[in-house]
């Protein structure tokens, strides 16, 4: 049978400080460097194509 025992906040600080340390130290700062510019070249890229449509769009009306 099981019971469910709600979690105190104690419990849930500490398992998302472990978490979050966990990440802190396994996150190699040149795999943050390069997400951050894929990031940053998906974002450029989607709203140049936005425009590009805008463009398109206005053209074909």
């Amino acid at each position: 049978m099981e019971t469910n025992v709600p979690a105190s906040n104690n419990t849930r600080a500490g398992t998302l400080s472990g978490t979050l340390l966990v990440l802190i130290v396994q996150i190699n700062t040149s795999e943050l460097l390069k997400t951050a510019l894929l990031a940053c070249t998906g974002a450029t890229v989607s709203f140049l194509v936005t425009l590009v449509l805008k463009c398109v769009q206005r053209w074909l009306k």
